[in-house]
């Protein structure tokens, strides 16, 4: 095997591989973590897996500094720098918080099956029974994504957004404790995974509110080089969840769009066929551009010469897949987000990204 692997001899004398997985230490990222652990254990029984919880300079720095640089994008830096130094093996994101263009010598070895992808509403608890719809005029809602306000002012004008930070606990604490918001906005698959969904009040359709690309997906970041564990981590890829992501990265990445700007999507595989829905906004959301593209993700399940085995696709690298589905799902994004920049995405995204920088 490659690389500076370690093992542990028990008392029987069995000597086992070690795997050790990086995470974030909150408690989201500990849920997810685990939950992939377990999958490695039932796979791979014989393999003595270690978590290691990263905690970073960023906790403490201020609030304003960390805003403008991402708290998770500074996560997500460490992580890759303990990937980097062999300090750990694999490392488990939220697929949504990972760059669709990854630093040299990184890879998304997998990409689990995919929670619900929606946003969720959590009203505060007097407000129980209420929508965004049946809201007061001016009653405040919290969210820290531009996306979401950038659809939610456009769909509902008697609101208003204010910024919200945190983690998923500290965000329920604010909105719980203080009478500031009305209501807050957060990712449905994490209020799930947090064992929450009875704090969820209405769950956003694409009608009302497009998700941002990966979101609800878990990814495993691995060393591009090392081959073992990048087969080990492959099995665990979900074939709808990969191509969907796919897509969703290749239109992202086409748009350069990132946190900064509101980009959002909303993928279905339906008859071998892949949908992409792919939406620009301006900041309060009056000016967007909205298009539909699809392609046919249909194999025809021969053995492939396996050439480009170790080919990545946005960041991804899925070598138990047909390599012809996953070009087709990336040349789909690139292809509706160049019909978007032919009607003038870039004009839109460039001036949200001016204006939320000089925020």
């Amino acid at each position: 095997m490659e690389g500076p692997y370690k093992y542990i001899r028990d008392g029987n004398g069995k000597v086992s591989r070690v795997i050790r997985i990086g995470t974030r230490n909150s408690q989201l990222a500990r849920i997810q973590t685990d939950s992939v652990a377990e999958k490695l254990k039932g796979l791979y029984p014989d393999v003595h897996i270690e978590i290691v919880g990263m905690t970073t300079t960023g906790d403490k720095i201020l609030d304003t500094a960390l805003s403008k640089i991402g708290e998770k994008s500074l996560f997500t830096k460490e992580l890759e720098t303990a990937l980097e130094r062999n300090e750990v093996d694999l490392v488990v994101h939220s697929l949504k918080d990972l760059p669709t263009t990854l630093p040299p010598g990184f890879t998304i070895g997998a990409v689990l099956k995919r929670e619900n992808p929606h946003d969720a509403v959590v009203l505060h608890p007097q407000n129980m029974g209420k929508s965004l719809d049946t809201l007061p005029d001016k009653s405040v809602i919290g969210t820290s994504s531009l996306r979401r306000a950038a659809q939610l002012k456009k769909r509902f004008p008697h609101l208003e957004f204010k910024d919200i930070r945190g983690n998923l606990n500290t965000r329920l604490k604010k909105l719980d404790e203080k009478g500031d918001f009305s209501a807050i906005i957060l990712a449905a698959a994490g209020l799930r995974r947090m064992g929450w969904e009875s704090r969820v009040s209405q769950i956003l359709g694409p009608e009302d509110c497009m998700y941002a690309v990966g979101q609800g997906a878990i990814a495993i970041e691995v060393r591009a080089k090392d081959k073992d564990i990048l087969e080990m981590v492959s099995v665990l890829h979900d074939p709808n969840t990969v191509l969907r992501c796919i897509a969703e990265r290749a239109f992202l990445r086409r748009l350069e769009g990132g946190c900064s700007v509101p980009v959002a999507v909303h993928t279905e595989v339906k008859d071998s066929q892949l949908y992409l829905t792919g939406a620009v906004y301006s900041l309060d959301g009056s000016d967007s551009l909205k298009e539909t593209m699809q392609t046919s993700i249909a194999s025809d399940n021969k053995v492939e010469e396996r050439v480009d085995e170790w080919v990545q696709r946005v960041g991804v690298t899925a070598n138990n897949m047909p390599g012809p589905a996953q070009d087709a799902s990336e040349k789909l994004g690139l292809d509706l987000a160049n019909l978007l920049l032919s009607k003038g995405a870039k004009e839109i995204l460039t001036l949200a990204r001016e204006l939320n920088d000089a925020r």
